[in-house]
This record gives C-alpha cells, structure tokens and sequence, in this order.
C-alpha cells in the first residue's frame, strides 16, 4: 500500500457528521451501491483510505473494524432499472439519500464525495471532490460500498459465470464486452450504458 497523508477526521468538528460515498458508477452491470458513515470522535486508523488505492485483503480487513466501531453506518443501492430511469448520477445521489435514511443517529452535516448531490432532509452537506483522500468518514464510506458491491458481483458470478464478475465485477473489461457479443445481456446489465464498443466504419463511398 502507498504512504499517504493523514486523513482528516472532520469538517465541521463538534458536529455529528456523516461520510457518504458511492461504488459502481463505470460498471455495466449490476447497481451502485452507496455508503453513509459517522465514525466515533477517536476513530483512528492507519490504512484507511480511498478504497481504490487499496487491496482487496485491506478493504476486507477496513470493513470488519469500521463496522465494529462506527457509531452508525449503512449502506444501500440502486438497481440497474433505477439507474436507467434516473441516469447514473442522480442514482448515485439516490443510494446515498437511502443510506442515510437508514441510519440510526441522524448526522448534523453530510460530507459526500464528488461534486453533485441533492439536499437530504435539509442537512447542510458539503461536496468535496476526491474527498475520500481527505476525510475518515468519505473514506470509510468509500470502504463500505467498494466490499459489499465486490461481494454482491461475486454472488452474481455464480449464476452468470459467463461474464466473470467474480474478476471484473461488473466493469467494462474486453473479456466483459466479448461476453455481451457472444451471450447477450442480463437483467443485471444497464440498458442505457454503451455495453458494446463502437467499431470505427468508414464508407469509401463518400471519399
């Protein structure tokens, strides 16, 4: 794992706060899963961080402290049909809004990761791009949606082996494209994500 800098604990100190982040956005399949944490004040840990810039074996091993010690945490998701109605963005937001909704002390300000995000019952909130490098609580949510989808896609795997989302968990690898040319699609795949890459054509006609 690379060195990083310490996280911060919080934006707002004195305040209940929530981390919210989400995992699953570039994939083809399978929903987004969404994250909403509040750590206790003397939360510490050395190797959290930004769940992509850790292995496997460390977001696994993340997991099992953040959910022994967090104060509250959930973690929710959006179906592929959720997110074909509502684009992947704002099904993102929607996780997240669900996440918080089953929290079970309610945060006094949110911090979410990214730029966009819809008011959640009239919580202050404050975007910060990349902010699961800067703050425990983003981090830690970014932990918790990163595990639970890997393991959601691992489940699917069995009954759909041809895809290999044990491995590639949904994103969009060449061996994940040439599964969609060669079986079709599932009602796990997102119908409005360009599941097939476009082949450049050119009409010699025209030339």
């Amino acid at each position: 794992m690379k060195l990083h800098e310490p996280l911060q604990f919080c934006m707002r100190p004195n305040c209940i706060e929530a981390g919210c982040d989400e995992a699953g956005r570039g994939c083809l399949a399978g929903p987004v899963f969404a994250a909403a944490v509040i750590l206790p004040e003397n939360f510490y840990c050395k190797k959290l961080y930004d769940s992509k810039q850790l292995s496997e074996k460390d977001r696994n091993e993340l997991r099992l402290v953040i959910e022994e010690q967090a104060l509250s945490y959930a973690v929710e998701i959006c179906t592929p049909r959720e997110i074909d109605e509502e684009n992947i963005l704002w099904a993102s937001v929607k996780a997240m809004h669900k996440a918080l909704a089953k929290l079970s002390i309610k945060p006094e300000h949110i911090l979410v990761d990214g730029n966009r995000f819809r008011s959640f019952n009239n919580i202050p909130h404050t975007c910060v791009v990349k902010g699961d490098a800067l703050f425990m609580s983003i981090a830690a949510a970014s932990v918790l949606a990163k595990t639970h989808r890997d393991e959601y896609m691992k489940r699917l795997h069995e009954e759909f082996p041809a895809y290999d989302w044990a491995s590639n968990k949904g994103y969009p690898t060449l061996a994940h494209r040439e599964a969609i040319k060669k079986h079709g699609i599932t009602e796990h795949h997102r119908k409005s994500f360009n599941l097939m890459e476009k082949q450049l054509e050119i009409n010699f006609e025209n030339l």
